[in-house]
């Protein structure tokens, strides 16, 4: 009998401990307290916008289970290849460049590939109807509002930090006085136009007289840029980057197109405020 009143009570202690977390309720799919606090660290933004990504987010959950929309394993892995064969790199060499430069486990890493392909497909079913591409006129009228987007540097002067082991060039950033006769170097100056997107983007964020992250160079080693100098940004004329405009004005287009379909849903969804965080 006493063993009876006690799991009870502690069904009722757990579920009531259960509910005190949960903050809010999107067509019963929860979120909690938790879920807010770590959104506002992530983004660094107000509690009122964190709780409208994750009110959205919950939507698109509900849509993509409504739509049965999903992603194999093996589309997973074609994409990887696809991303490490852009990149010059083997799959292997993918994974820990990503590594590296962002932090993640080779799961993770598949587990966002994964939820970007889901998202995509979502996307197209409910944005490919609404649809134009741009025409002449609305591509330059882009081009001449955003022309700070396109603009970059010339070049990167840089000194390429080689090694076959990860550990003495991750040694060398940390210490920049080390030596070691397994490192190797060279001055090299990198072109914008002449190097990979990924590439020019970490540059980017490389600070001058600072070292890259270590990434694999694709010969069964690795290797880090010393950033010495950048070029001043060029303006980049619009026939050299016109597909570039058209894909960032179609982007533009499907994710209003999406808002307005999750507003709605929003408006039409049975939400429930439970408590907010403290």
């Amino acid at each position: 009998m006493y063993k009876i009143i006690f799991l009870i009570l502690f069904s009722l202690a757990l579920n009531a401990k259960m509910v005190d977390g949960v903050a809010i309720l999107v067509q019963d799919d929860p979120i909690t307290t938790m879920d807010i606090k770590k959104m506002m660290h992530d983004s660094h933004l107000d509690q009122s916008k964190s709780i409208d990504i994750l009110i959205r987010k919950k939507l698109q959950e509900q849509e993509i289970r409504s739509r049965k929309i999903e992603v194999s394993n093996d589309e997973v892995i074609d994409e990887i290849k696809n991303m490490a064969r852009q990149n010059n790199m083997n799959v292997n060499q993918f994974y820990e460049a990503v590594a590296n430069s962002e932090n993640l486990t080779s799961s993770e890493i598949q587990k966002k590939i994964k939820e970007r392909l889901v998202n995509e497909k979502l996307f197209q079913s409910i944005a490919f109807s609404h649809m134009e591409e741009p025409d002449e006129q609305e591509i330059k009228d882009y081009y001449e509002l955003n022309k700070a987007k396109f603009n970059h540097p010339q070049s990167f002067t840089t000194i390429v930090y080689e090694s076959k082991r990860k550990d003495l060039l991750q040694e060398k950033i940390d210490n920049p006085m080390f030596y070691s006769p397994e490192i190797s170097h060279r001055d090299q100056t990198l072109e914008y136009k002449k190097i990979s997107p990924q590439l020019a983007e970490m540059l980017e964020k490389t600070p001058v007289n600072g070292f890259s992250a270590v990434i694999p160079n694709g010969k069964d080693g690795y290797l880090s840029f010393y950033v010495q100098s950048v070029a001043k940004n060029k303006e980049t004329p619009l026939e050299d980057i016109k597909a570039q405009v058209t894909n960032m004005i179609m982007n533009d287009k499907r994710e209003q197109v999406l808002k307005e379909y999750f507003d709605r849903a929003r408006l039409n969804a049975n939400i429930q405020t439970i408590r907010m965080p403290e």
